[in-house]
């Protein structure tokens, strides 16, 4: 089964073999910051954090960014295994602001957007 269809809920066996449910070891979110919508069907992924993805030549990790530029992927928190979004590589960026960025990559366009207290009811 693809990740995008993954229903199951991960969970950690700690040193002293308790199961942990995801969200207390922060694999999983319950907080939400931005949101990205794809525009071709609407897939819509939050989370609480974002970081943009240096590459090299060979596709290999090279740094990681606070803001987004041509040539960098946007990758959504939590920053492990169980990230929950990954784009390709940033070809334009069409619209940026604060709290918004609309851009393009190798296959889709993409709104990002910053939630806030009052639309989400989470603290922000």
């Amino acid at each position: 089964m693809s990740k995008l269809g993954n229903r199951g809920i991960p969970i950690a066996l700690t040193e002293d073999n308790v199961f942990k449910i995801a969200v207390e070891q922060g694999v999983i979110e319950n907080e939400f910051n931005w949101e990205l919508v794809r525009e071709r069907d609407g897939l819509t992924k939050q989370s609480k954090e974002i970081t943009w993805i240096e590459w090299n030549e060979e596709g290999r990790f090279t740094a990681k960014h606070d803001e987004p530029a041509i040539g960098c992927s946007l990758l959504m928190s939590p920053f492990n295994d169980f990230f929950t979004w990954q784009t390709t590589q940033v070809t334009e960026i069409t619209e940026q602001s604060a709290d918004l960025i609309v851009f393009k990559t190798q296959n889709s366009n993409y709104t990002l957007r910053k939630l806030y207290a009052e639309a989400t009811g989470n603290p922000v």
